[in-house]
C-alpha cells in the first residue's frame, strides 16, 4: 500500500511539473516608451500578407484566429529593422476554429464592449521603440495599445529579406489582457467565477511583410 501511495505521489508531481512547463510566461508590461523613430509616412507594409494571430483559453477549451493589419510602416536599414508601426483592424477579428453561426457568435462577443469594444476602439496599435540583437533573434520593444491602454512590451522576433521583401515575424508571446482593461470572465476583476472564467493570458504573434 505504501508503495502505491509513493507511486501516486511521484506521478502527481510529474504531472504538476509538466503543467508548469507548458505554461508560457507573459511578457513584462511597462509604461509606454518614447518613440524615437517616426515612420508613419512610409506606408510600405503589404497589408494583404500581414496578420496578427491570437489564441485565448478557458477551462473547457480554446479558440484561435487572426486579425488583419489595416496599415503599417517598417523602417529597414542595412537589413535591420530600426522602427515600425502597425495599425491593427479590430473589426477584422476572425475565429478560425469555429464555423458559421458559432464563429459569428464568438466574433461578435469578442468585438462587443465585454471584450475589445471595437465600436469605440476600432483599431489597436503597435509602435516599435527599440530593437536589440540577441543571439540568433532580435528583441523588439514597442508600445502596444489595446482599447484605451498603452503599455510597453518586449517580444522576440526575427527579420529576413528575400527578393526585396522584408519579413518581420515575432515568436509567440503572451500578454495579460487584464493589463489592457479587457474584463469579461477575468478572475482579475470578478470573484466566484468558478470554472466559468476565461484565462487572462492571450497568445499573440505578428507576421508583417513589406511591399515588393
Amino acid at each position: 500500500m505504501k508503495k502505491i501511495l509513493v507511486v501516486l505521489v511521484v506521478f502527481a508531481s510529474v504531472l504538476s511539473a509538466c503543467k508548469e512547463a507548458k505554461k508560457e510566461k507573459t511578457v513584462a508590461i511597462q509604461e509606454a516608451k518614447k518613440v524615437a523613430v517616426q515612420v508613419a509616412d512610409l506606408n510600405n507594409v503589404d497589408i494583404e500578407a500581414s496578420i496578427l494571430t491570437w489564441k485565448g483559453t478557458k477551462p473547457t477549451g480554446e479558440h484561435s484566429g487572426i486579425i488583419l493589419i489595416k496599415d503599417g510602416d517598417l523602417l529597414v536599414e542595412d537589413g535591420k529593422i530600426t522602427g515600425g508601426e502597425f495599425v491593427i483592424d479590430m473589426n477584422s477579428m476572425i475565429c478560425k476554429d469555429l464555423q458559421g453561426e458559432y464563429a459569428a457568435k464568438l466574433e461578435g462577443h469578442l468585438k462587443s464592449a465585454d471584450f475589445f469594444d471595437v465600436a469605440t476602439f476600432p483599431t489597436a496599435l503597435f509602435v516599435i521603440t527599440n530593437v536589440a540583437d540577441k543571439e540568433n533573434a532580435i528583441q523588439v520593444t514597442g508600445n502596444l495599445t489595446l482599447k484605451d491602454v498603452t503599455k510597453s512590451i518586449t517580444i522576440p522576433a526575427s527579420v529576413s529579406t528575400v527578393d526585396g521583401v522584408t519579413t518581420f515575424e515575432s515568436e509567440k508571446f503572451v500578454i495579460n489582457r487584464a493589463d489592457f482593461n479587457v474584463k469579461y470572465g477575468s478572475k482579475s476583476f470578478f470573484d466566484n467565477l468558478k470554472d466559468k472564467f476565461i484565462d487572462d493570458n492571450m497568445e499573440l504573434s505578428f507576421v508583417v511583410k513589406t511591399k515588393a
